[in-house]
């Protein structure tokens, strides 16, 4: 997996993020007495929940509720702590919001020491972690016992450059930040350390994973850890399972993102079905991508939606991804909460560029508020094939 592939939606995240009010936050405005979710919250063991990664802006609680989800996940960037106090943080907020109704929360922080940023991940006892410990010292107080989970770090792999993955340095700033967390936390709050990106690469594990894991199984007040299988086919999925179950001794993993976005992405240079070509007077040459595009530039009606990823073979052999990949999951004993995109989010923002080389994150969501119109009132449409299968793995 290109590392490049998730940078760029991390940092459209972190720009969408600091962009103002959340839908979530103005739909708890206009509507104080929407209902919370009419069922128990059921234990983080074996749970899947709705993740709108840093972009709450893009779902409300309706959409939420209709989707069954008892668990919601979010991630916000430290540096944002400098903007402004930590409960105006809109992953803060919205994650708070939905505990107050009812909804498991899962919170991860992260660390966007990026490659390309030519930055050197901070050392223990500089400034720059210092820095960063003074920003965990504003968000703490606002979120122990309040959220359910929260996860030490997003994606530290990528979240770094790579010449610091295996020199002890990711490590020990990630190991610097929990026992800062440890000596903070109280009441509900379970702590993971989070997340482990391209186990189906052997590029990607090494001193720095395995050094990971090992903090992770030794340490008490650490309950797991996160994993993000982002892949090319189902598949490669299992790589994942593989390297850390061994590793985790009586503890239990997360799954906060999953998808075959790297899937999707092969096939966006593909012509389009003959099929939905004849049916819709497209030029049989037209590539997926651009059929994408054109729904972001002007949002299809459901069925011609649907019936664009129902005549595409790459998509329709794999429409049960989700539901095989939970079961997968389920059956190990040691899934603690799984997570699914919810709404496409910042496709939206970058509709009008979208071409071969986008990852196409977009096909993944339960909802398609970017490239389906809207339902008669006013809410956004499922996109085809998941809602029903993420409500139906609600009821175990």
């Amino acid at each position: 997996m290109a590392p490049s592939l998730p940078l760029n939606r991390r940092r459209l995240f972190q720009l969408s993020a600091a962009a103002g009010l959340s839908v979530f936050g103005a739909a708890a405005c206009s509507t104080p007495d929407s209902p919370a979710p009419d069922k128990t919250l059921p234990p983080p063991d074996g749970a899947l929940g709705a993740n709108f990664n840093a972009d709450p802006d893009t779902m409300g609680w309706d959409e939420l509720q209709r989707s069954g989800a008892k668990w919601v996940r979010g991630f916000t960037a430290m540096p944002d702590l400098d903007k402004h106090g930590a409960t105006e943080n809109p992953t803060v907020k919205t994650l708070l919001q939905a505990g107050d109704r009812g909804y498991g929360t899962v919170l991860s922080l992260n660390f966007p020491y990026f490659p390309d940023s030519h930055k050197q991940i901070p050392r223990p006892g500089t400034p720059a972690m210092q820095a960063d410990l003074a920003r965990l010292d504003k968000l703490l107080p606002a979120v122990m016992d309040k959220v359910d989970i929260l996860v030490v770090g997003n994606e530290p792999f990528i979240e770094c450059p790579k010449s610091d993955w295996n020199n002890g340095a990711l490590n020990d700033f990630y190991e610097t930040v929990a026992g800062h967390v440890i000596k903070a936390r109280k009441g509900k709050t379970v702590l993971h350390m989070g997340a482990l990106n391209n186990l189906d690469d052997p590029k990607w594990t090494g001193a720095g994973t395995e050094r990971w894991m090992k903090y992770v199984r030794d340490t008490p007040e650490i309950a797991g850890t996160d994993i993000h299988p982002h892949v090319g086919a189902p598949g490669d999925v299992q790589a994942f399972l593989d390297y850390v179950l061994p590793k985790l001794g009586e503890k239990k993993f997360l799954v906060t993102e999953f998808s075959l976005v790297q899937l999707w992405k092969k096939h966006l240079a593909d012509r389009i079905s003959a099929e939905y070509a004849a049916k819709y007077h497209v030029p049989a040459d037209t590539k997926v991508w651009q059929v994408i595009r054109n729904a972001l530039r002007q949002p299809f009606p459901k069925p011609r939606w649907d019936d664009f990823l129902r005549t595409s073979p790459w998509f329709e052999n794999n429409k049960h991804f989700l539901t095989d990949q939970i079961t997968k999951f389920r059956a190990t004993g040691k899934l603690a909460v799984a997570a699914y995109g919810i709404d496409q989010g910042i496709a939206a923002l970058k509709g009008a560029d979208f071409g071969p080389e986008t990852p196409p994150w977009l096909l993944n969501s339960v909802f398609a508020r970017a490239t389906v119109q809207k339902n008669p009132d006013g809410t956004a449409a499922p996109n085809y094939a998941w809602l029903e299968e993420f409500t139906a793995l609600q009821n175990r």
